[in-house]
């Protein structure tokens, strides 16, 4: 009876196994098919969206194109003529690169090079005014290249090859995105209505395998469930009380893993044997000490991890040999591998196990600032700390100073400057008479010529706080300008000059200590050097920017020292050692009586 029992069932179930897996194979295989047509579509679709992308981007990049060049040929200032060179030089290259990308196909782009017939032909249309464009704007390039002051006149004849082509090729590419976005929404209906009818396949195939295969097993299943309801009953207060034990088992677990992971995470922590081997490594001490946990050998020394020098290793050593029994709670010097010296308060607790081997647990804490404070501490002697304290103290007061001079400055040019023609401005538009048209004319001609000069006084204080060509347009622009005004001012030859065409953006901080640097060496140049002509060169390479301002004064002794605790002297030298020292920078000064005064800004890009 068993026998003939058990054949039954291992008949019922292959035969459930076979109809299961017939089942579920025909859905698979459906949902396969579904999945590769899909994906196809997906794929197509894909390249579409780049096509259409890139095809707009390419209206966008002949509108700028278009606008650069008649940026240029408007510009007179020739840093910016330069600079837009260059954005024009830029341009043009992208536009070039997608125009061939979308005719020919590109892997960086992502493009196929697959195009329909009518695509095609509108290519083959707004090829002419995409060359007409390309060689105007590559003959622009090519006169500034040659001589950026180039008249405006002989740029013209390309400005006005530009402009109208232009107007026809965004016309022609406008209809070359229609057209890529007309086929793209065909390639999505057909996709619409491929997806319905795998849906419609799909449904009907459940449909079937419902009435042919689950129906009829659902009949069986119920009556294997009734027999198997009758023996969960019997084995579900076991299984509640094996429930509640493994509970309790995680609970325990998971408390010792968050007690593990703490100790790893925010104490300096490891174990080792006492011999000084390495059993574990906690994650923070590893990370101290630029070393990862996963790749400390476990058999490593501990003295060998903690420090690179023979000595300080045979000291620990002795240390875990001498106290393994007994503990101990000390500061141990510890260096890196790459020379770091850190200081470590370190306590020793030895752990003793019959069943295990005795091993030692060692919890430390960097006390490498407390411990640097007290040997600075110890070095510094009074009357060297009071000597620091008064320098600090001199260019304190001198950095006050200077600002309230600045400030007092300022007030006094808009009070006696700005505010006394604001007020002559005032008196002047009351007393305007709009019925004698005459006077009140000529009132108005000279109410003009007096807010002119209100700009022009706005201009030159808001010039002297922070120039707007550094905030704008960055260093070289504002230097540029600040040469011309102090030449202008001064009537002595002050001159810039770009070696390297540098034109790059800094960090806003740096830019102004940079600014700022060169100015107080202009100014010592122009004050105490009686110098007539002063050079201000940039240079730069890859990772460095160097300011020179070279002068034909009398110089000075670089060598003489400074009475910095009296404040007399060099304080502009020790402000622009600040300023240098604020951006990480350097400063290099060379002076003689017969050559003049070089001052050398190194700052790093």
């Amino acid at each position: 009876m068993n026998d003939r029992s058990s054949s039954l069932d291992t008949s019922t179930f292959n035969r459930l196994r076979r109809l299961y897996i017939f089942a579920l194979g025909a859905i698979a295989c459906s949902v396969i098919i579904s999945q590769i047509i899909v994906r196809n579509f997906l794929i197509d679709q894909q390249d579409d969206s780049s096509v259409i992308n890139v095809a707009g981007r390419q209206r966008m990049l002949s509108q700028k194109l278009n606008k650069e060049v008649l940026l240029i040929a408007h510009a007179t200032d020739f840093s910016e003529r330069l600079v837009l060179k260059d954005t024009l030089k830029k341009t043009l290259a992208q536009w070039k690169i997608s125009h061939t990308a979308l005719l020919q196909g590109s892997d960086s782009l992502e493009l196929s090079g697959t195009n329909s017939d009518k695509i095609v032909a509108l290519f083959d249309r707004i090829q002419t005014p995409f060359s007409e464009m390309y060689d105007a704007s590559i003959s622009i390039i090519s006169l500034l290249e040659k001589e950026p002051n180039t008249e405006q006149n002989q740029l013209t004849p390309y400005v006005n090859q530009v402009n109208p082509n232009a107007f026809r090729f965004l016309s022609l590419m406008d209809t070359i995105v229609n057209q890529y976005d007309s086929e793209a929404n065909e390639k999505v209906n057909l996709l619409s209505k491929w997806e319905l009818f795998l849906m419609i396949f799909t449904l009907l195939l459940l449909v079937l395998e419902f009435l042919f295969i689950f129906k009829p097993t659902a009949r069986m299943v119920k009556k294997t469930i009734t027999r198997l309801l009758r023996s969960e009953k019997r084995a579900i207060n076991t299984a509640q009380e094996a429930d509640f034990l493994r509970k309790e088992n995680e609970k325990s677990v998971k408390e010792l893993r968050v007690l593990n992971q703490t100790m790893d995470k925010t104490l300096l922590f490891a174990r080792v044997t006492p011999e000084g081997a390495i059993l574990h490594i906690g994650e923070k001490f590893s990370k101290l000490f630029e070393q990862s946990a996963f790749k400390i050998n476990l058999n490593s020394n501990f003295s060998e991890l903690i420090s690179t020098v023979k000595n300080d290793q045979q000291y620990v050593e002795h240390i875990l040999k001498t106290y393994n029994k007994s503990g101990w709670q000390g500061e141990i010097k510890a260096v890196k591998n790459s020379g770091e010296i850190l200081w470590l308060e370190m306590y020793l607790i030895p752990i003793n196990s019959k069943s295990e081997k005795s091993e030692i647990l060692i919890i430390a804490s960097d006390i490498t600032e407390k411990k640097q404070a007290q040997l600075d501490l110890e070095s510094l002697t009074k009357s060297s700390y009071e000597e620091k304290m008064n320098q600090q103290k001199i260019i304190s007061s001198k950095i006050i100073e200077n600002q309230e001079k600045e400030q007092n400055r300022i007030a006094k040019d808009i009070h006696d400057g700005i505010g006394q023609m604001l007020t002559g401005l005032k008196y002047n538009l009351e007393s305007v008479n709009l019925n004698d048209l005459e006077k009140a004319a000529s009132k108005i001609e000279h109410l003009k010529s007096l807010t002119g000069d209100i700009i022009q006084g706005v201009r030159a204080a808001t010039f002297n706080l922070t120039p707007p060509e550094l905030s704008d347009y960055g260093i070289v622009p504002a230097l540029s300008k600040l040469t011309q005004e102090l030449s202008r001012l001064t009537g002595k030859k002050i001159e810039l000059y770009n070696r390297t065409n540098f034109n790059k953006r800094l960090d806003s901080l740096v830019e102004i200590n940079m600014y700022r640097i060169t100015q107080e060496a202009i100014n010592n140049a122009i004050k105490y050097a009686d110098s007539t002509y002063i050079l201000v060169s940039i240079s730069h390479s890859e990772h460095i920017l160097s300011i020179t301002i070279d002068d034909d004064g009398k110089g000075f002794d670089i060598n003489r020292p400074k009475n910095i605790r009296t404040g007399v002297g060099g304080m502009g030298m020790t402000f622009m050692n600040e300023r240098i020292n604020y951006i990480d920078g350097r400063l290099f000064i060379n002076s003689s009586e017969a050559s003049g005064t070089r001052i050398t800004l190194n700052i790093p890009i």
